[in-house]
């Protein structure tokens, strides 16, 4: 069967937030051992090796520096910068399950905004799907029962962030040639974070360090090429979806990795968000071929092709 646009797109937002969540993993590793800004710089270092891997056969290097859109190019970059210098800072304060609880909210910043801006019709069930997976984040955190910290904070701008840049890539459309939209998605870590990084960097001490650098820098590059891809295959709402898988992989690297105690309510939580998703995702299929046996149903004869006389 021939691969749909939608589908495509899906697919390769979920390759996009699996390399995120491993990028993730590693940033949380280097925890207290780097600066934050540091780490977030190394997205946009190491990025620059998948430069010849994203160039086409009619584009030239020269495409880097090509601003068509010159407002929707610094979107992007400013969103990309605040993402991931805010997303480092949350996963390295906060248990990973607990970080992406907030920036699960991203789905619902990508809806609302993909109404305002892109005039983007989401249904009954879009918006139903986004506020029960707000309810699962609510159950997360227990605002009110615990405290919030600067942690939190930072894992909300990250989706905000986020969202904002779903929607500058949306924008852009086909006519942006790859490496100038990638350009913008370096272009953001690589000054934003440098600046901010040059009062507290140190060199990286020890293979290891770098290991962690090189695993969280590339694999951040790498998602948001997914992500620009995705973006030209499928809607905003759609390209949000997937990003439910992420919490699947947040609490394999809690358990498995970083041995963080996970009590009952964040699983509570967890199994809120992904089946507001799952549900969104399945509902509409389910209901499709409903009808249509319903339909055929309808047209058949009731009595055969040979009824007797």
């Amino acid at each position: 069967m021939k691969n749909t646009g939608l589908s495509a797109g899906m697919m390769l937002a979920f390759a996009a937030y699996a390399s995120f969540s491993i990028s993730d993993a590693y940033s949380k590793l280097l925890a207290g051992q780097i600066d934050p800004f540091e780490v977030a710089f190394s997205g946009g270092v190491f990025g620059l090796l998948l430069i010849p891997f994203i160039r086409g056969k009619n584009e030239s290097y020269s495409d880097l520096f090509v601003i068509r859109q010159p407002v929707m190019w610094l979107v992007r970059a400013a969103a990309t910068f605040a993402a991931t210098a805010a997303s480092v800072e949350a996963f390295m304060l906060l248990p990973m399950p607990e970080a992406f609880s907030l920036i699960f909210l991203m789905p619902l910043f990508v809806t609302v905004l993909s109404v305002v801006v892109l005039r983007e019709k989401v249904s009954t069930l879009g918006w139903l799907s986004v506020i029960v997976g707000f309810i699962g984040v609510l159950i997360v955190l227990r605002p009110g029962l615990r405290a919030l910290h600067f942690g939190h904070l930072c894992a909300l701008i990250s989706a905000i962030a986020n969202a904002v840049g779903v929607i500058a890539y949306r924008m852009s459309g086909r006519n942006t040639p790859r490496l100038s939209m990638f350009s913008s998605s370096l272009s953001g870590p690589l000054l934003g974070n440098g600046v901010l990084m040059v009062a507290h960097a140190s060199w990286p001490q020890g293979i290891t360090i770098w290991m962690f650098l090189f695993g969280y820098g590339f694999l951040a590059a790498l998602g948001q090429l997914f992500m620009m891809m995705a973006a030209t295959r499928a809607t905003a709402s759609a390209i949000a979806l997937p990003q439910y898988s992420q919490m699947l992989w947040a609490v394999a690297f809690s358990f498995y990795v970083f041995r963080e105690p996970l009590e009952k309510w964040t699983f509570v939580g967890i199994a809120v968000i992904i089946a507001s998703g799952v549900f969104k995702w399945v509902y509409p299929r389910v209901a499709t071929k409903i009808a249509g046996i319903k339909q055929q149903r309808a047209v058949r004869p009731s009595c055969g092709p040979y009824p007797f006389a």
